[in-house]
């Protein structure tokens, strides 16, 4: 009964000194798509703030390709940032955004399979050692920071390894949205008699169904897009503040990477004119999974005061991700896809029958899809 009465005490303590962090206003916040009240709904806010998975730098875990890196500390913050927004999109396809988490609370197997995805293994969909590996492909060293397009590049090449999330991730370019492009790769054609072998999205969908993924790869994937953009040279241009702050209003988002040159931190909403961030600059030791498959995640949470600053701090170069298209002003959405740009090709994970994680084992192997990434996307 004490050991009991202690959690509480604990638990409270954290709660008392995590609200005072805000300030007593008739403001409101914004948290990816959801809007508290400080004087009334801070006790809520402080649950959908400690709700999103903390992916902070860790020491101890194996070596990066066996004989690399076994700690991502002062690197690997992009990369904890990427792995923040992901797991959001993954928490809301799977359990919803009003899933909220309660430390020692039993919580659904769709949980933990999420958590698993980032494990610090070679064998984890998202772990660090993939990202690591498939960012040498983009010109980025193991060891080396990443900025956020090279993180939403990685991202969008692991999930196609991903059959159980089967998302289509879509990254814009030169701040244009292409409809038709993203219809392109959502659109998941059940496999006929007739199809050929060929056809990357009847291929995809077969595997889809003999895996037994739920059927997620039938008919339409959910989308997660990515838009990569400048708002201004040095600094951020003052006249983008009121739509940036406008994306963390949207139902379907999932903040935004950014932050200050290497110094990358996850933003997930707004208090008037300063953003509030989920900071990976924190080393833990590496969490592995238990016998039954479970994580011990009370690592995996932040139940720290949130951490703010003021939007003209934020470094120009941002990655917006939303889980599903929406016209602002800091971009161009078209219909179709511009007549001088290279023809649109999906990706599509090449046809082996190794994992992905067994896959890019290696640099070598790791280079060799790269190539073929390339010949696909010409």
């Amino acid at each position: 009964m004490e050991s009991v009465l202690s959690k509480c005490e604990n638990q409270s303590t954290v709660l008392s000194e995590y609200l005072e962090e805000f300030p007593e206003t008739d403001g409101s916040v914004w948290i990816l798509g959801r809007q508290y009240h400080l004087k009334t709904d801070k006790s809520k806010l402080l649950l959908d703030i400690s709700a999103r998975l903390w992916f902070t730098y860790r020491r101890k875990f194996s070596p990066i390709g066996g004989t690399g890196p076994s700690s991502d500390t002062g690197w690997g913050c992009m990369l904890r940032c990427g792995q923040m927004m992901l797991a959001q999109a993954l928490i809301c396809r799977h359990l919803g955004r009003d899933w909220q988490w309660e430390r020692h609370k039993k919580q659904p197997e769709e949980y933990h399979k999420i958590l698993r995805c980032f494990i610090d293994r070679k064998d984890g969909c998202y772990s660090i050692h993939q990202m690591a590996q498939m960012g040498v492909g983009e010109g980025k060293s193991i060891g080396e920071w990443f900025g956020p397009n090279t993180v939403a590049q990685v991202l969008k090449k692991l999930a196609l390894f991903d059959e159980w999330n089967s998302l289509a991730v879509y990254v814009s370019m030169d701040n244009t949205v292409v409809i038709e492009d993203i219809k392109k790769m959502c659109w998941c054609p059940p496999q006929s008699s007739s199809a050929s072998r060929g056809s990357t999205f009847s291929h995809r969908s077969a595997l889809s169904q003999n895996k037994n993924t739920a059927g997620f790869c039938s008919g339409w994937k959910p989308l997660l897009l990515i838009i990569p953009l400048r708002l201004g040279i040095n600094h951020i241009n003052p006249i983008y503040i009121d739509a940036f702050k406008e994306c963390f209003k949207m139902p379907q988002s999932l903040g935004a990477l950014g932050g200050k040159p290497n110094n990358a931190y996850y933003f997930i909403g707004f208090l008037g004119n300063e953003l509030i961030y989920l900071d990976p600059h924190t080393t833990q030791i590496f969490v592995d999974l238990e016998e039954n498959g479970t994580v011990d995640d009370h690592s995996f949470h932040c139940q720290q005061a949130p951490h703010r600053m003021k939007i003209m701090n934020l470094d120009p170069s941002v990655a917006l991700e939303i889980l599903k298209q929406q016209s602002l002003r800091m971009f161009e959405l078209v219909q179709n896809h511009p007549a001088h740009w290279p023809p649109f090709i999906p990706p599509a994970k090449p046809e082996v029958t190794t994992s992905g994680a067994e896959l890019i084992e290696s640099t070598d192997k790791l280079l060799e899809l790269e190539e073929e990434f390339e010949i696909l996307s010409v």
